[in-house]
């Protein structure tokens, strides 16, 4: 018996197959798991965007955009567009979670740390957009904006587990070949670099509330300095450079798995370290402003990626108990 449609054999099993996601491979949840990464960051740059152009407030309200309408008014201009469109975004993560969680939970054999992480990430989207909501709720108060800053810092790093966990390449880690004690300060030091990441994006969020970009001309500041602000983020990024810096050393003369992400991390922090200064040095211009928080999610990845591996070396050069 023919088919009475017009699909062709590709086509029919294609279909079949559920578009790859009724039996996934490991490439097929890896590369779900890079786009859940790829669209988080997407949504710091976006953000960003936001605020550098004052359309914070484009939406004025929430969910709605306006009292009795969830699209804007003409009337709002390009302010409307900018923020509307950055809520549209988030809609486009919440596809591409939805699609990482089922390739997740069909792929065999089970694998429950993929499970948790993408869960985590998926339930993570909507929560990151009330906390959105709340921002503008507050009229975009510095604080309730720094902490919808760091929730979404928080999804790229549970992003960057998930994508590190499944790359089809490290199925199998490299055992370290150091000596136990070096491997144990390794792990210390990757989790001091983690942790010191943390506090620098953090006190690089009360810098920018501090400063001109409010994310609208009417909103309120956090009152603090800004001069003394931005000491206080770069005490903090030089912390993160001299740990990095003796990480590397360490990582590359005992030629330890993990020099990898050590180096590719001592690029990142150099990179963004250079995109500060020079921010710093033309007085905060709005493409410098978004490329900087560009660079602050790529850091974010990077000290995930870093501290996996570290602890996913050590695990492997731990032998199993007979």
């Amino acid at each position: 018996m023919t088919s009475s449609t017009n699909e062709q054999p590709g086509e029919q099993s294609f279909l079949r197959s559920w578009a790859g996601f009724r039996t996934p491979s490991r490439r097929f949840l890896y590369r779900w798991a890079i786009a859940d990464l790829a669209a988080n960051i997407l949504l710091v740059v976006t953000g960003g965007a936001v605020r550098v152009t004052d359309s914070g407030l484009g939406c004025p309200t929430w969910p709605q955009c306006t009292s009795g309408s969830l699209t804007p008014h003409a009337a709002m201009g390009i302010h409307g567009v900018i923020e509307f469109g950055n809520r549209m975004l988030t809609w486009v993560l919440v596809v591409v979670a939805i699609a990482t969680f089922v390739a997740a939970m069909r792929y065999l054999p089970v694998d429950r740390l993929a499970r948790r992480l993408a869960l985590g990430i998926g339930l993570g989207v909507p929560l990151q957009a009330v906390v959105g909501g709340i921002t503008v709720l507050t009229d975009l108060n510095p604080w309730i904006v720094s902490f919808h800053f760091l929730a979404t810092m928080l999804i790229i790093s549970f992003a960057t587990w998930l994508v590190v966990h499944t790359d089809p390449r490290r199925a199998n880690d490299v055992p370290s070949e150091a000596a136990p004690v070096i491997t144990r300060i390794t792990v210390v030091a990757a989790w001091a670099v983690y942790a010191v990441t943390w506090v620098t994006v953090y006190l690089g969020t009360v810098v920018t509330g501090s400063g001109p970009h409010a994310g609208d001309i009417d909103s309120k500041r956090n009152g603090l300095q800004p001069t003394q602000a931005t000491q206080l983020h770069v005490d903090a990024v030089w912390t993160l450079v001299g740990i990095s810096a003796g990480l590397i050393v360490v990582a590359v003369v005992a030629r330890l798995a993990v020099r990898r992400a050590t180096l590719v991390f001592g690029g990142l922090i150099l990179l963004q370290g250079l995109l500060g200064y020079i921010q710093y040095a033309t007085e905060l211009p709005e493409w410098m402003v978004v490329l900087h928080m560009f660079g602050s999610a790529l850091l974010m990845s990077g000290a995930t990626y870093l501290l996996v591996t570290a602890i996913r070396s050590s695990r492997a050069a731990t032998p199993v108990p007979a």
